[in-house]
């Protein structure tokens, strides 16, 4: 299956070692998931997608872009393809608007499944579906519902209405393709649909049945000396709900980050104010 990388700060910040060093950084992982490579990165609260069908381990460009991305909000994804060709058009992340979106997961018998789907996507949406991959229609899927209570062109989307649009939507799904597969050791051919979506100051996850970790503080903070934003909650769990970082990855990363498992069906995520929020 596919690898997922997200990342969002109260402060730019450079992500080489997590894409590229970390022992468990994308790249590495790209060794045993050829398929393609993406990232996305906000700047102005615009995003700029780089991708290829190209794997990233022997992409040189993957670790140039990795190198000198820095911004308050990035997602990353390696392909392993279930679904759909091997080219650009499914290539993580997808991208409508200030949204981006990267899946890990599959779709059971898709081909049966995916006019149903298609249906219950707005036709305004619909028209801007490019590839062929289940993870596009969810995508879409996902923001149709979203946008019944909240303009997608706005960029101050609040947690609570992002992350309880995303549990309606996984509900809504589920009656169409069937239950998730908690079990992350199921054969790639089952249900799984744990994906990141943000539209740069807004970033929900989703677990849905492939693993997804993430943090929000360090055992030790190498910058506090000289970071303006240090507080105790860089080190420590939060007191209040605010953070001052989220990350989420398909495996821990090396380093000082504390790692949180997520559940089936856990959805974690912070807006502009960067309260976590996390409903099960």
């Amino acid at each position: 299956m596919c690898r997922l990388f997200g990342f969002r700060s109260v402060i730019q910040s450079q992500v080489h070692q997590s894409l590229v060093n970390a022992d468990n950084a994308l790249r590495v992982q790209s060794e045993f998931h050829p398929d393609g490579w993406g990232v996305a990165y906000y700047q102005g609260h615009s995003p700029h997608v780089i991708k290829t069908d190209k794997s990233a381990l022997s992409d040189m460009l993957f670790k140039r872009v990795s190198g000198v991305v820095s911004s308050e909000t990035v997602v990353a994804h390696i392909r392993k393809a279930t679904k759909g060709e091997n080219n650009i058009l499914n290539t993580h992340p997808f991208q409508f608007g200030h949204w981006v979106f990267a899946h890990n997961g599959n779709i059971k018998n898709f081909d049966s499944l995916r006019k149903d789907i298609l249906k219950s996507i707005k036709p305004q949406l619909r028209r801007f579906i490019l590839g062929d991959t289940d993870s596009e229609l969810i995508f879409y899927f996902l923001l149709s519902e979203l946008s019944d209570v909240y303009d997608l062109n706005r960029k101050d989307c609040p947690v609570d209405i992002a992350t309880k649009s995303v549990k309606k939507s996984i509900q809504k799904l589920e009656k169409l393709i069937g239950k998730i597969n908690p079990d992350d050791n199921a054969p790639p051919s089952e249900t799984f649909a744990t994906f990141i979506l943000t539209n740069g100051t807004t970033m929900v996850a989703h677990q849905g049945g492939k693993r997804l970790f993430y943090s929000t503080y360090k055992t030790s903070c190498a910058d506090k000396e000289f970071c303006s934003h240090y507080a105790d909650v860089c080190e420590n769990p939060t007191k209040d709900g605010t953070i001052n970082h989220l990350i989420f990855t398909s495996e821990p990363l090396s380093g000082e980050n504390i790692w949180l498992d997520m559940n089936p069906y856990d959805v974690v995520g912070v807006d502009w104010k960067m309260k976590l929020t996390k409903l099960d």
